[in-house]
């Protein structure tokens, strides 16, 4: 969301570790100082996929389904709406499933399988009312009690959700979440199934999962939240079924069996680490998408580049390495995509971890980072140095901005006045990163660059880890994580999204390496609440200053998105947010011309 983690993409959170897969290395090979290397592997999981046969349209046996084939990059870490975050989870899950909102192509909420809100005077309650004759994929009803289940799934501390602060503004949330005794835990357990109620024509609780007039949920919130029926678009909010959930057990999404949705597509098939194949899904109420998806997971960008030039691939993501031969080939220069993007990445530190413990250390870190060199070498300019957390083009960013830019003497300077004194007492410091040979190369480079600025002292040992390894470790504060990047793609243009979701210091995604300031929550925390628009904007931005100082992470790029799209496909409907592949938020716009289609 992102949306998203950008180590996730994706984001996004994501989310990055995907995105990294994709991304930039310099154009020339680099001959970096040399830097002790380790290599982890963890051993995939194993599961049996098991298929269904699902309600489908009667297929035209003279017509051949159109499939438009995406690399996607790193596996997902999983693939459950309670439970998901990173950019590439999400790809599986919107095209599953949907919320009682969406987001159109101008990235503005709009109904979806609710077909009208409301707020009551102050904002503190919410009622939705979802369209009749809703259904999942297998023709079997959706009702409010279903959106019911998933919200307060999100909700509950036993799912462990990775976006469970999301839903936080719903009376009782937090306080269950943190609740250490049985009794409290009872107690706001109860207050937050009084705070999400499916409700039947006569304003009665819903008794269950077949109820025809079940069409009401009221949600009660904590406080004034009148940006809440966006955050009802995510993906922590999608039905998928609990008897599903509970049959499969702790791995269900990693089956199509399970996977009974109500979006536009029926997850056909998962074979984990290598396909995903969705098909159009005749139920879904809105306009039915032209044609199938075929996810594939290739994390090397060399590879999947060979095979779309091959005509194996109709999308990938164009890597910075590619760039150049892109634009020199007549055809293939036609074929790049590329536009403004919705990611910041940043370098982050464990800030529990020693060194990063102390502020000095993290800011001398941010002044060694040559954002301008990254972007031009390792990016080939597909990107834009980063000194701020919300993007550009996106509400709240700040023109200006220069706190921690470049500076190689600062950088050492604030070694010798931190509490270590000297380069030389600095204890090792990790780098991780997800492992393909293009990243190898990019943080060969990275590493190469602090040697340069910090010397031969700097005990700096690179980790390449498998990708979707990797991106469980960035969820899991006690992991062996110390430094790496990651970063965070929106899930809606507000800054609440970028300030409040991500970096508020006690539930949310700081909480992964230890940021937590007072001061900055208390700022957040007014902004939330304000209902006069200019007001709100400058609290967020006096929040985002008062973060930049902080310096948790160091603000790194902005990202574009680009990616190289076959002459056939039409109907990309493209929007800043596309952080998996174009046109993903409205799919159903998307078509193949068969007839350009190589014989």
């Amino acid at each position: 969301m992102s949306r998203r983690n950008f180590v996730a993409i994706s984001g996004v959170v994501i989310a990055a570790s995907m995105l990294l897969a994709a991304c930039a290395q310099p154009a020339a090979p680099v001959q970096p100082q040399v830097i002790r290397e380790t290599v982890e592997v963890v051993k995939e999981k194993v599961v049996e996929v098991e298929k269904t046969v699902v309600v489908e349209a009667t297929p035209i046996p003279s017509e051949k389904p159109k499939v438009l084939r995406i690399n996607l990059g790193t596996y997902p870490d999983v693939i459950d709406p309670q439970k998901s975050s990173f950019v590439n989870e999400i790809a599986h899950l919107k095209l599953i499933y949907e919320g009682l909102t969406k987001l159109n192509e101008k990235l503005e909420t709009v109904p979806g399988a609710a077909e009208k809100w409301e707020y009551n005077a102050d904002a503190t309650e919410l009622t939705f009312t979802l369209r009749k004759g809703l259904k999942y994929s297998d023709g079997t009803p959706l009702n409010a009690k279903r959106f019911e289940y998933s919200i307060i799934r999100n909700i509950n501390p036993a799912t462990a959700g990775e976006y469970a602060s999301i839903t936080n503004e719903i009376a009782g949330a937090p306080e269950w979440q943190g609740a250490e005794t049985d009794e409290d835990k009872k107690k706001f357990e109860e207050q937050v199934r009084q705070s999400v109620q499916a409700l039947d024509a006569s304003g009665q609780p819903c008794k269950d999962y077949e109820q025809e007039d079940c069409l009401t949920l009221k949600l009660k919130l904590s406080k004034p939240a009148p940006y809440f029926h966006t955050v009802m678009s995510l993906w922590v909010t999608y039905p998928a079924k609990q008897e599903n959930i509970e049959e499969g057990g702790e791995n269900w999404w990693n089956s199509s069996k399970f996977h009974i949705g109500n979006g536009p597509f029926i997850l056909k098939s998962l074979e984990p680490f290598v396909k995903g194949v969705f098909v159009p899904n005749p139920n879904y109420w809105g306009d039915v998408p032209k044609v199938n998806i075929e996810y594939q997971y290739i994390t090397d960008s060399n590879v999947a580049f060979q095979a779309y030039k091959n005509d194996e691939f109709d999308i990938i993501g164009l890597a910075a390495e590619d760039y150049q031969a892109v634009m020199a080939d007549a055809e293939l220069s036609k074929q790049a995509t590329i536009y403004p993007g919705s990611c910041t990445l940043a370098l982050q530190f464990r800030n529990f971890k020693e060194p990063f413990t102390d502020p000095k250390v993290r800011a001398a870190f941010s002044y060694a980072l040559d954002r301008e060199r990254w972007v031009k070498d390792v990016l080939q300019g597909l990107g834009s140095p980063a000194l701020t957390w919300i993007p550009p083009g996106f509400p709240g960013y700040k023109e200006g901005e220069t706190r921690f830019a470049y500076d190689a003497e600062k950088a050492k300077q604030l070694i010798a006045e931190s509490s270590y004194g000297s380069v030389a007492n600095l204890p090792t410091i990790v780098l991780t990163f997800g492992d393909t040979p293009r990243n190898r190369v990019r943080y060969e480079w990275l590493g190469a660059r602090f040697k340069e600025i910090f010397g031969d002292d700097l005990k700096l040992e690179l980790k390449p880890v498998e990708p979707t390894a990797f991106t469980a470790k960035q969820k899991d504060r006690e992991s062996d994580l110390q430094m790496f990047i990651g970063g965070w793609c929106a899930d809606y243009p507000d800054p609440q999204n970028w300030l409040s979701v991500y970096f508020e210091g006690s539930t949310t995604f700081a909480n992964r390496i230890g940021f937590k300031d007072e001061a900055f929550d208390k700022l957040i925390a007014q902004a939330d609440v304000e209902l006069d628009p200019a007001k709100r904007a400058e609290l967020y931005q006096t929040a985002q200053d008062r973060l930049v100082d902080a310096n948790p992470v160091a603000f790194f790029w902005h990202n574009v998105n680009a990616y190289l799209v076959k002459p056939w496909v039409k109907g990309i409907v493209t929007t800043s947010q596309d952080a998996d592949w174009p046109g993903s938020t409205v799919p159903a716009t998307i078509d193949i011309d068969t007839s350009m289609l190589p014989n």
